[in-house]
């Protein structure tokens, strides 16, 4: 299936696997990348990380906008995700790896860097398993530089719960032309953290 349908069969297999992980049977719509994507400072970004990228919606609107000295590396539990990333997108900025967003810090370290300018997760916090809501959100925010982001879209507002113990500035917003629609938190790391 996946063959014949090309990247529209892999996710849906995805979701298939592990319906638990995939937040929604379609990809995200263009109007949710533009709006998730829209705050970012870009040239302030050299390390962008995503997690639960599925079949890669947003890793080309964020290759596009991002520095050419950038990096950007993503994070899914999926290996048919990854496999099918690393073999797709040929870029030298991007990574793809197999694990936890709630490793998200090891990970960047991994990959020779210190922290992230920002984070994209578009994982269902309202379906993981007890704990790793709260273990994700909390790397997330030890993982972010000063004055970083934590930029969410969920169709449930279970992450911004999440979010609201480690970040004091949350905004919000909705995007209604999307299957389902979804709500949208953007969660700023404070610039004296």
């Amino acid at each position: 299936m996946s063959t014949l349908f090309g990247q529209w069969g892999v996710f849906f297999r995805g979701f298939l696997e592990q319906p638990r992980m995939v937040g929604s049977i379609i990809p995200s719509s263009r109007f949710v990348i533009d709006k998730m994507l829209d705050r970012v400072k870009w040239n302030e970004c050299r390390v962008f990380v995503e997690y639960g990228p599925g079949v890669g919606t947003f890793c080309g609107p964020v290759l596009d906008r991002l520095r050419r000295d950038g990096r950007l590396i993503v994070i899914d539990t999926n290996p048919l995700y990854v496999d099918y990333l690393n073999r797709h997108i040929a870029d030298p900025r991007f990574t793809a790896v197999l694990g936890s967003a709630a490793d998200v810090e090891r990970i960047v370290a991994a990959h020779g860097e210190q922290h992230a300018d920002y984070v994209l997760s578009g994982l269902p916090f309202s379906t993981l398993p007890d704990g790793v809501g709260p273990a994700i959100a909390a790397a997330t925010h030890r993982v972010l530089r000063p004055g970083g982001a934590f930029l969410v879209y969920q169709f449930a507002a279970k992450a911004r719960d999440f979010m609201a113990e480690h970040f004091a500035h949350i905004e919000q917003g909705f995007e209604a032309l999307n299957i389902p629609p979804c709500r949208l938190f953007w969660g700023w790391k404070d610039e004296a953290a």
